[in-house]
Order: structure tokens, then C-alpha cells, then sequence
């Protein structure tokens, strides 16, 4: 029997974008045969979490997805939904509002910029770098700076480590920004990833003295903003579509537009103003292969009228809430697939 470290990480109660949580607990058992049904439930003081009073303080975690953390010996991350002492799902738990459906398949696209000093890494101390062109997947010092290569890197093993399932790595257009990919078939797998692999960026980084900016437009001016494209499908999507399914999608999402952008995280007026490849926040439109529409359809999807595959929706952003966004998309799919089943 081993001493077991078990990281449960969970979401607080904070407004409008929620923090990670983290506390130890340590078992003992088998690590080579432990599994999520062997993680307890446990508590913690939501007083101190914007998640409950203090004269009732008293919040569950309840553990969902289960990761092994290779920093630590015999440890695991436990990604956990937040309930309330009677079992219910608490108000916070936004992860409980989303109807598990293995048909649907979400690749959610976390952009991000890694902070020292109030400045991406690889900028100057005074004044900005050279206009954005080069570092878009780029290499070498003059791109990249030094240690965001490492960071990224060692943060990509860690995920992989944790299995965690990433698609890809890149340096983004802005310098100092960065982005991974994370596939999931079901409804939470790649929302609870993400969740984790920014756990596991933002405790990585401690040790480099850096910080994780998520903020989706951290420099106004001609600097790109950090999206977290939402790539999506559903069995109906992927293996009958057509085209009149298609455009009634695009009707409701054009429909219930306030309602998808309330749930894509806060300041997306910043970045979504029509420029850098983004529609504006006001507006909807879809297009194939067009990073400035709302939603963008790749060439292979509308091939032959076939109107199949997957769709990208470039609106949600870099600091949103995964089960938010993935619930309202699930939910707007729905009311049309509806019909048609």
C-alpha cells in the first residue's frame, strides 16, 4: 500500500470568470489499480470560495474525472463538480447543466499569453516589439523569447503525462501568445481538460515566475486578442446532415445570438470589434474557410451540398468557461436537431 496524493481541483463562486481550487488529500492504496470510483467525496469552506456563507459553509466536492500528475509521486489531479450538502448541484456548477451525449464531439482552442513583469514574454522593457507577421508559429529567439519554448514544452509532456488529449501546440499570431488543442468525444471530456490542462499551466508557471494571462484582449491596438474556438459536431451533423439542417442552424444560432455571447465569456467586446479575424460581437454570420465569420465551416463540410462534418464557432473566448459555452451550443443544436428526429 502506497500514500496516495489526490489533487482535487474544482471552480469557485467568483464573477464573471471562475479560479481554480486546489486542496490535497492523501489515501492509501494501490496506485497502479487506483481509479475515480476510489476518490472519495469531500468538503470545503465555501465561505472562503464565494460559494457559500459562513454560517453555512459546508460545499461538496464531488469527483468526475480522474488524471495522473507525474510532478508528483503516487499523486493524482481530480477534477471535481461543486453540490450542496443535500446532493444537489450547486448554483456555481455550471458543469451539471450539461446533458451528457457521447454523439456530440467538442475541440475547444485555448489561446493564452504567459506573463513576467507586466509583459509577454519575449517583449522589450520599454515599448512593444515589432508588428505581429512573424511569430505566428514561429521559432527561434527573435520570435519565441527564451523560456516560452521550455514552459510550453514541459506543460504539453505534463498534459500527455496526465492523458490528457491534446491535438497540437503552436505559437500564436501576437508575440508572447500562445495555444493547445484538446479533442473530446461526449459532452464534459474536453471541457474537463481544459479545465486541467490550465491547472497544470498555471501551477507549471509557478516555478518560472511566470503568469498565465487569459484575458481575451490584454493589449488594445493592433494586437490580436485570445479566442477559445469551439469546434463541435454531433452524430446527426457528422453522418446525415444537408443543407436545409444546416441553414436552420445557422438561424437559430443567429437566433439566440445574445445568448451564446453572454455565455462566451466576459469582455468579448474587445476582441470581437471585426478586426483580427473576429466578427463583430453584434453580428452574425457564418462562412466556409472565413476566420471572420462567426462560425467558419471548412471547405470539406459544404463539399458536394454534402452540408456534413464539424463546425468551428470563433465568438467563444480565452478566459470563457468551457461547460458554459459547450451547454449553450449543446442546447441550440438540439432545438433543431429536434426536428428532425
Amino acid at each position: 500500500m502506497a500514500k496516495i496524493k489526490l489533487e482535487y481541483l474544482w471552480l469557485d463562486g467568483y464573477t464573471p470568470v471562475p479560479n481554480l481550487r486546489g486542496k490535497t488529500c492523501i489515501k492509501e492504496g494501490d496506485v497502479e489499480t487506483w481509479s475515480l470510483e476510489d476518490c472519495p467525496l469531500w468538503g470545503f469552506d465555501g465561505s472562503s470560495t464565494q460559494q457559500a456563507e459562513g454560517s453555512s459553509s459546508d460545499c461538496i466536492l464531488k469527483p468526475v474525472g480522474l488524471y495522473p500528475d507525474s510532478t508528483r509521486k503516487n499523486a493524482f489531479l481530480v477534477m471535481c463538480e461543486v453540490m450542496l450538502p443535500d446532493g444537489t448541484p450547486h448554483p456555481t456548477n455550471h458543469r451539471a447543466t450539461i446533458a451528457e451525449d457521447p454523439g456530440l464531439w467538442v475541440g475547444l482552442e485555448q489561446e493564452y499569453f504567459l506573463m513576467q513583469d507586466g509583459k509577454p514574454l519575449g517583449w522589450p522593457s520599454e515599448g512593444y516589439p515589432g508588428p505581429q507577421g512573424p511569430y505566428y508559429c514561429g521559432a527561434g529567439f527573435a520570435q519565441v523569447g527564451d523560456i516560452a519554448r521550455a514552459i510550453v514544452e514541459e506543460h504539453l509532456d505534463l498534459c500527455l503525462d496526465a492523458g490528457i488529449n491534446h491535438e497540437g501546440i503552436n505559437a500564436e499570431v501576437a508575440k508572447g501568445q500562445w495555444e493547445y488543442q484538446i479533442f473530446g468525444k461526449g459532452a464534459h471530456k474536453a471541457c474537463d481538460q481544459i479545465w486541467v490542462a490550465r491547472y497544470i499551466l498555471e501551477r507549471l508557471c509557478e516555478k518560472y515566475g511566470v503568469d498565465v494571462e487569459y484575458h481575451c484582449k490584454p493589449f488594445k491596438g493592433d494586437w490580436n486578442g485570445s479566442g477559445m474556438h469551439c469546434n463541435f459536431s454531433t452524430e446527426y451533423m457528422r453522418e446525415t446532415g444537408g443543407k436545409e439542417y444546416f441553414l436552420k442552424l445557422m438561424d437559430k444560432f443567429e437566433e439566440y445570438k445574445d445568448e451564446h455571447i453572454a455565455a462566451y465569456g466576459p469582455d468579448n467586446h474587445m476582441r470581437l470589434t471585426g478586426l483580427h479575424e473576429t466578427q463583430s460581437i453584434d453580428k452574425f454570420s457564418w462562412g466556409v474557410a472565413d476566420r471572420g465569420a462567426s462560425i467558419r465551416v471548412p471547405h470539406g463540410f459544404v463539399k458536394d451540398d454534402a452540408y456534413k462534418g464539424y463546425l468551428e464557432d470563433r465568438r467563444p473566448n480565452s478566459q470563457g468557461d468551457p461547460y458554459q459555452i459547450v451547454s449553450r451550443v449543446s442546447k441550440t443544436v438540439a432545438e433543431v436537431e429536434a426536428e428532425y428526429k
